[in-house]
């Protein structure tokens, strides 16, 4: 969630000095203590600061956007509640990956801001928390073969990239497959493959998948994902009416191939369209 934080630049982000001093207090003042030793590694990458402070589990993002610096706290519980994101791993690819190269060039001033945003074509990327939220609910490790359905701009696929050996995802929408295929190339994510065609069926040549996330809500769980899903796999897909508030259904398939599912918080996505 986006602390409400708004500095003066002026010196904030002289080349070569490390560890801005300002920078410093008004992260002692705006959240709890953030003393210099804590500080593991700070790094600047453009305009934004990459925070990690793992004497309190806490992730800390300060970027600059329409004149002043805005802090993103991440290892957090957030104030309504939510479930901080505690997986290293998973921290280190929400860091790293450039959430504003997956958004329209309109609204990369805010890319970074705990909510979705538009992407065209009546779809959306999903908002940080809730990529960060879903992605360590997979349990996702480096050995892993993972499959997306709903690729949209491409940051779901981008992220998992850090987390597994390869990704696979698929948008129905030609437009927006093509575009995600060009970025991730332009990005050098060279672990995934976009292909256009109808998730719903999954995509069975590189069947099975240790992993895979639906972005998209269905009206129930596809019988085609299950049976894709690997003996021990997990996946999470959003269940529920198009437009109306949905349950982020977590499946998981046990060694003798029968399933479990359950809920795990109510969630909002855009719905899963095909054929079918």
């Amino acid at each position: 969630f986006l602390l409400s934080v708004a500095l003066d630049l002026q010196s904030d982000l002289d080349k070569g000095e490390r560890v801005p001093e300002k920078l410093r207090r008004d992260l002692n003042a705006y959240t709890p203590p953030l003393s210099p030793e804590a500080i593991v590694s700070i790094e600047q990458i453009g305009s934004r600061w990459s925070i990690n402070d793992k004497a309190r589990g806490r992730i800390y993002y300060v970027r600059k956007e329409e004149g002043k610096l805005n802090v993103y706290d991440w290892g957090t519980v957030a104030r309504d509640g939510r479930q901080g994101i505690r997986d290293e791993r998973v921290l280190e690819a929400m860091r790293t990956v450039p959430r504003h190269e997956f958004v329209p060039r309109r609204w990369r001033s805010v890319a970074y801001a705990d909510r979705p945003l538009p992407i065209g074509y009546n779809q959306t990327i999903s908002q940080p928390y809730i990529v960060a939220f879903m992605t360590e609910l997979l349990r996702p490790k480096p050995g892993y073969i993972a499959l997306e359905v709903g690729t949209g701009s491409g940051y779901q696929a981008a992220v998992l990239a850090h987390l597994v050996k390869q990704v696979y995802t698929i948008e129905i929408i030609q437009d927006l497959g093509e575009a995600a295929k060009k970025r991730l190339k332009k990005l050098k994510y060279e672990n995934v493959d976009v292909r256009i065609g109808d998730g719903y069926y999954g995509w069975k040549e590189h069947a099975p998948y240790d992993v895979i996330i639906v972005t998209a809500a269905a009206t129930h769980i596809p019988p085609s994902l299950r049976q894709q899903l690997r003996p021990g796999g997990r996946m999470l897909i959003p269940v529920g009416s198009p437009f109306y508030v949905q349950e982020l259904m977590l499946v998981e398939k046990k060694q003798d191939g029968s399933y479990t599912s359950r809920s795990i918080i109510p969630v909002r996505f855009v719905p899963l369209t095909g054929k079918h």
